[in-house]
């Protein structure tokens, strides 16, 4: 869940938290808590009541309308049928792709001045000048 933030940005929002909060802090930790355990009851209770009326076992995440067709509706031989015509055009797709990222991977490495140790030579043997830059008056 905070998997993007670091140490220093988890400790600036538990000090923003703290000043905003004040000793109101942990009733409202408890609170945040206490709301998410109701949520995760209804949805228990509904995916409960949905799979006694269903007469099927159903869980949260067979309520996707995708997995729902897979486990009810077509058998393992019908999605086999389904996949066969498109896999192998799959395969070649991402092998084609996959050749065209290694051969732009290549390419950068080449043209990447910082790995080479110098700045790439022109065909005289001189290094190149820097680009001029464009000011903002000159592009408006």
């Amino acid at each position: 869940m905070l998997d993007n933030l670091n140490w220093w940005e988890i400790g600036a929002l538990l000090l923003l938290a703290l000043l905003i909060f004040g000793d109101r802090l942990p009733t409202v930790i408890n609170d945040g808590l206490r709301m998410v355990r109701n949520l995760r009851n209804m949805a228990r209770n509904a995916t409960g009541d949905l799979s006694r009326e269903l007469g099927t076992d159903i869980q949260l995440e067979d309520l996707h309308p995708k997995a729902f067709i897979r486990k009810h509706l077509l058998s393992e031989e019908d999605e086999a049928a389904i996949r066969k015509p498109l896999q192998g055009v799959y395969d070649n797709l991402r092998a084609d792709v996959g050749g065209v990222h290694d051969e732009l991977k290549d390419v950068a490495n080449a043209a990447d001045p910082r790995k080479n140790g110098a700045r790439p030579a022109t065909a005289t043997g001189t290094t190149p000048a820097p680009a001029p830059r464009v000011s903002y008056d000159d592009a408006t």
